[in-house]
């Protein structure tokens, strides 16, 4: 009887141990990125992961050409007044929150940068799961139609 307890009781631990393996993020980097270009950018996010934890993160919009929405000194000033915000503070600010809490669904929207907002949730979601696997293949998000 004390066999068949041990017995049981080792194949449920496997069990849990298993399960909780199965939902952590392996080590290395994962990127995700919209499907389209909006307003002739195309919002990425790639993330470094270290012990089930996020490291480092680079959310950011890239051009046709490669270049980077953030580097854009124009568009920063043509969106600032309007928007109250910049590629290159409302990136920052996302990436910061989502090293801080780890979850995308807890990240609050910054005011002036909803839309981005969003598409980062959802990038981020893409790059966690790719973690959990450990495949690190770009993943595609669909982008929304506007």
């Amino acid at each position: 009887m004390k066999k068949k307890i041990c017995f049981g009781l080792l194949i449920l631990l496997l069990l849990l141990n298993g399960c909780s393996l199965q939902s952590e993020m392996k080590d290395g980097f994962y990127t995700a990125e919209m499907s389209e270009y909006s307003h002739g950018w195309k919002e990425y996010l790639c993330i470094f992961v270290k012990n089930d934890k996020i490291v480092y993160a680079e959310f950011n919009a890239k051009d046709p050409s490669g270049y980077i929405k953030a580097w854009d000194n124009a568009y920063m000033r043509n969106m600032l007044e309007p928007c109250g915000t910049y590629p290159n503070e409302y990136t920052r600010e996302y990436v910061a929150q989502l090293i801080e809490l780890q979850n995308p669904d807890d990240i609050d929207a910054v005011t002036g940068a909803s839309n981005s907002g969003g598409n980062f949730k959802r990038l981020a979601a893409a790059v966690i799961a790719q973690a959990k696997k450990g495949d690190s293949t770009t993943v595609v998000v669909e982008s929304k139609k506007e």
